[in-house]
């Protein structure tokens, strides 16, 4: 009887325990793009880790910052920057400083991506590099049965109210690409000047009668599609894989003018509260499986080429991994804007405009 009794109170005591365990199960929280914590590749990381990870979505680099700075900087643990915005969070003291004795799958990643000076600064790296890609044309391919060679075709005025554009810098980019200013040097489209913003204005203010909606989130875009509300845009070839995972007819191309795309970092916020536990996330993330499960999804270009060994021939072939170098010269990464209070500017009174 006694035995028994013990027995009752040993199970008793360890199911307590386990359930306090998991009670106080730390939560790992992310503020991220879109795609970079979905439940297909995240959940084993919260078994093997024992904890619980909770993200939530940016709609663009200028919303990240605007959190980070805004005192919203200790909600997170993990951050996913592009290009465009990294260095300043690098060298602001908003990111922590890595380990990277602690991140041995760094030395896998892309040497051209590593070797980018992006997220180091004061002799430390803060980022690794992520995923890469570009901001493609998206389109309704039973309205267009061969894939438009320009971005041009967003001005037709036979798509009045059927065009949509992202509710970001890289609309102005896309415009400035329009105006030839990426000629002879793709750079200069992140230093325009006062007279060339002027124009890319003209431009798009040009543009707003085919303008149904401008998109935050990819989910958006990916209904507008759905709901027949817009037949071009845009976009991130996350769309282009939600929208086909859908049955719809969507298509994907970088028109002659070439586009503009971003390298995403992963960095640990200088407040966070779960410093290990973060540096485990992200050695993770950019482990080859975990990369070929993010390209699932996202359809975006891995950091990892090794994960291209993991992957069926029509993914890499898709994925552009049989010749990644002429892919890359087709996309203008995005660099840090200068004076990127005007570029806001500018965008906000297109935006404002009837």
């Amino acid at each position: 009887m006694k035995s028994r009794l013990l027995a009752g109170i040993s199970v008793a005591v360890t199911a307590l325990a386990i359930f306090g365990c998991h009670a106080q199960a730390p939560t790992l929280s992310l503020l991220v793009w879109e795609g970079y914590a979905d439940p297909s590749f995240v959940h084993e990381f919260e078994e093997s880790h024992h904890c619980k990870v909770s993200a939530a979505y940016m709609g663009s680099s200028d919303e990240l910052v605007a959190k980070l700075r805004g005192g919203s900087a200790s909600n997170y643990d993990v951050i996913s920057p592009s290009s465009d915005v990294a260095t300043m969070i690098a060298a602001s003291g908003l990111a922590a400083p890595l380990d990277m004795a602690k991140l041995p799958a760094y030395q896998q990643l892309s040497a051209g991506l590593r070797n980018m000076p992006l997220v180091k600064a004061n002799g430390n790296v803060y980022g690794v590099p992520f995923t890469w890609g570009p901001n493609p044309m998206l389109y309704d391919t039973t309205v267009f049965p061969q894939p438009p060679e320009s971005w041009a075709v967003l001005w037709d005025p036979k798509y009045k109210g059927k065009i949509s554009v992202w509710d970001e810098l890289s609309t102005l980019y896309m415009a400035a690409q329009l105006l030839g200013y990426d000629k002879p040097d793709p750079s200069h489209l992140y230093n325009l000047s006062d007279d060339e913003l002027a124009r890319v204005k003209e431009k798009l203010l040009q543009l707003k009668p085919n303008i149904r909606k401008m998109w935050t989130t990819g989910g958006e875009l990916t209904n507008l599609f759905e709901n027949h509300e817009v037949v071009a845009a845009m976009g991130w070839p996350l769309m282009t894989n939600q929208l086909r995972a859908a049955h719809f007819p969507a298509g994907e191309t970088i028109p002659h003018e070439n586009t503009t795309g971003w390298i995403d970092h992963l960095m640990i916020t200088a407040a966070s509260e779960h410093r290990e536990l973060a540096e485990q996330f992200l050695e993770y993330m950019i482990e080859a499986k975990t990369q070929k499960m993010v390209a699932d999804v996202t359809g975006y270009d891995p950091a990892n080429p090794q994960s291209a060994q993991l992957m069926p021939d029509e993914q890499k072939k898709n994925l552009h991994l049989d010749d990644p170098d002429d892919y890359m010269a087709h996309i203008y990464f995005w660099e840090q804007v200068q004076r990127r209070a005007k570029y806001t500017e500018v965008w906000n009174e297109v935006k404002a405009a009837p």
